[in-house]
């Protein structure tokens, strides 16, 4: 009898202990209202688990002062979520107990300064239907700044016929999550109900929907009509494809890429329909895109200085939008990337390779971390690891679009480390 007692008394010692070191750390900070310039009182704060479906582990009310403190239930990756006047806006949660400040706005159904700031529309064929991945970047230049949300935050005409496939909406500097499109009036209105965010820096609010089109004659004709004033609306497209403007608006075509026809309307008042035809087949070369035009593809007389090229430092007008148009390295790195994140401690001591999480939730990985050294801690890995991804991400991301790097070496340094991935993939 003693010594079961004992022996309970042992387990539960465990339990406690196992519980005690389960627990992750406290954050405090501080929710400031930015329309205000003032603490945000009352305000509810979220700790989600982004392992476990974004699901809530956690809350905290701001106090007068906007000052909060939340326990964490564990070490893992979460986010943090203010709520202000029912918006809601995210952090990461600081690693090694850093300060959790957060920023918020006043909301308003309709906000002055905001615009679109471009509307990409990315055709190719695919098993004879026309495929459109069509992105909306959205400005909110208020002041002073506010969110401009509400069950139709933002107005979208897609062609009457579009089967809709995917839809996301990102914050500014934020990553892509799954929405959905609600019918708004006539066939092929929309309207989404997302937060219009003031920007962050030069980084503004994306919209993308994905859809398809009938195409069995090899021809379509839009009708695209924007429901803010637009400063750019492209049309991007294979060079198998042809391209024809109708009537709405000038496209001219901008040479920006080798392996795509990119055409571009400027300055497009809001409801002013645009209409235009593309016809042919092919598909969008993936790889080629965002690389500097071959001089050698250029049409004499078709560009500054006597058909010599285009001149030095000339702004390519679509380079802002190609890390969401650049064609990512597929589901694999975005496995890999999660089981990566997972890992248990001091897996990490002989990766042959970071990865990177780039925007979209596209991740994109680089050589040359054979000699990193895991972290002694949980918290600490996850930081240095999310840091060497954003910096891994840039440094191969801005060679490759400033053409550092030819098609060949990205191409094969891609392969290589899908190979590595698979492997590791395999081994767990």
């Amino acid at each position: 009898m003693k010594s079961t007692r004992l022996l309970t008394s042992f387990f539960a010692f465990c339990l406690l202990v196992t519980g005690a070191f389960a627990q992750g750390p406290t954050i405090s900070g501080t929710v400031t209202n930015k329309t205000t310039g003032k603490p945000a009182a009352g305000d509810t704060v979220t700790a989600v688990d982004v392992q476990q479906a974004m699901s809530e582990v956690a809350h905290a009310t701001t106090d007068a002062n906007g000052k909060y403190s939340i326990k964490l239930p564990g070490n893992g990756p979460y986010l943090l979520r203010a709520t202000h006047q029912g918006a809601g806006y995210f952090i990461a949660a600081p690693q090694g107990g850093g300060p959790g400040d957060i920023g918020v706005y006043d909301v308003a159904a309709k906000v002055q300064g905001v615009s679109l700031e471009a509307d990409v529309i990315e055709v190719e064929t695919d098993n004879g239907q026309l495929r459109v991945d069509e992105r909306f970047f959205i400005h909110n230049t208020s002041s002073p700044p506010t969110t401009q949300w509400s069950p139709k935050s933002f107005s979208i005409q897609l062609p009457p016929d579009a089967v809709i496939g995917d839809v996301s909406a990102a914050r500014p500097g934020g990553i892509p999550t799954s929405m959905r499109l609600d019918p708004d009036g006539p066939k092929g209105h929309y309207s989404i109900n997302f937060p219009i965010q003031p920007d962050n820096g030069d980084k503004d609010t994306m919209i993308q929907v994905t859809y398809s089109l009938p195409y069995s004659n090899g021809k379509y004709a839009f009708k695209a009509t924007e429901s803010l004033p637009a400063d750019n609306v492209a049309v991007l497209m294979p060079k198998s494809m042809t391209f024809g403007s109708t009537s709405g608006a000038t496209f001219n075509k901008v040479n920006a890429d080798p392996g795509v026809e990119t055409y571009l309307a400027k300055s497009v008042p809001a409801n002013k329909t645009l209409e235009f035809t593309v016809s042919g087949t092919g598909s969008i070369p993936r790889e080629q895109q965002g690389q500097a035009a071959d001089s050698s593809t250029a049409t004499p007389g078709s560009t500054p200085g006597g058909g010599i090229g285009e001149p030095i430092n000339t702004p390519d007008p679509l380079s802002k939008y190609k890390w969401w148009i650049l064609g990512g390295l597929g589901l694999l790195l975005v496995a890999a990337a999660a089981f990566l994140l997972r890992r248990p401690e001091g897996a990490l001591a002989s990766s042959p390779a970071t990865a990177a999480a780039g925007p979209g939730g596209v991740v994109y990985a680089s050589p040359g971390a054979s000699s990193y050294t895991a972290p002694s801690t949980p918290a600490a890995k996850n930081a240095a690891l999310l840091n060497a991804l954003k910096e891994e991400l840039f440094a191969l991301e801005s060679d490759k679009l400033s053409g550092v790097v030819s098609a060949a070496e990205y191409a094969e340094t891609k392969a290589a480390l899908e190979t590595v991935l698979k492997r590791a993939l395999k081994k767990t």
